[in-house]
């Protein structure tokens, strides 16, 4: 017979240890791994209370993190910015203009096969155009879901979920987009905002004055989907991105993407 004798203190660490192993793949389950991507197309299942659920994120209490880079591909950021989510061990979410997957197939390509989720933002960035009629609008997504299929090599691709250039939320063409919601329903999509920004797109500031944005409009919430940009047209993302999630984790957040929500049949 062989006798073992574990004293307390190795019984108290052993805990520890197990009780961050757990906390580590809650975080990282998920987000890790890209074998949902492969099945996204536009025969993936979307359960009915998705919308609600997404809707209500801000709500929850449980400290997660989204990231979402908006308006991409983009030659100046893109490739920066899954540097450092591949050294920080972040899974994203980017959702991609349709003329700008056309000019960087690449980008969009590897941010898929290292495990972000790639989401459906419009192929112009035209609001005018986007909301001139039915037809311009669900050509907008489908057109942006053909290029994604082209640039990840797979056929009928679709993210089943949308952001409105400038937001649902912005009271710009307000009714226009309560039209789309329907149209969006009848495509398969759902649409996703934010609760969470460090207002890079909107006026030249510093990587300072970006943080502190972060920082003030994530102050005591739980989930956060965190609007970002990808473009480096007003401000230099990357360069405080590693801040930013260094800064998150600090608080206790962990990340995921949007491959938490769309499964399969």
């Amino acid at each position: 017979m062989h006798i073992f004798v574990v004293n307390k203190k190795g019984i108290a660490f052993s805990l520890v240890i197990l009780g961050l192993i757990l906390f580590s793949f809650s975080c990282f389950n998920f987000s890790n791994s890209n074998s949902l991507a492969v099945s996204l197309t536009d025969n993936s299942f979307v359960h009915s209370s998705l919308q609600d659920k997404i809707s209500n994120l801000g709500k929850n209490k449980e400290k997660i993190a989204y990231l979402t880079f908006d308006d991409g591909p983009n030659i100046r950021a893109t490739g920066k910015i899954l540097d450092i989510l591949k050294d920080e061990d972040v899974k994203a979410t980017f959702f991609v203009l349709g003329k700008c997957v056309k000019e960087h197939p690449e980008l969009v390509k590897r941010a898929f096969d290292e495990g972000h989720f790639i989401g459906n933002h419009g192929y112009n960035h035209s609001n005018k155009k986007l909301y001139s009629s039915k037809e311009s609008f669900i050509n907008e997504v489908s057109s942006t879901d053909k290029e994604i299929s082209l640039a990840l090599g797979l056929p009928n691709y679709c993210s089943h979920v949308f952001r409105f250039p400038n937001g649902f939320m912005s009271p710009n063409y307000h009714s226009k987009k309560v039209e789309a919601t329907k149209i969006l329903k009848d495509m398969g999509y759902v649409y996703v905002d934010w609760n969470c920004l460090n207002k890079d797109s909107e006026i030249k500031i510093s990587d300072y004055e970006l943080l502190q944005n972060l920082k003030r409009t994530s102050k005591n919430k739980g989930t956060l989907v965190v609007l970002m940009h990808d473009t480096c047209d007003v401000n230099n993302t990357p360069s405080v991105l590693k801040d930013s999630i260094s800064y998150l984790k600090n608080e206790g957040y962990c990340f995921r993407n949007f491959y938490d929500f769309i499964g399969n049949n």
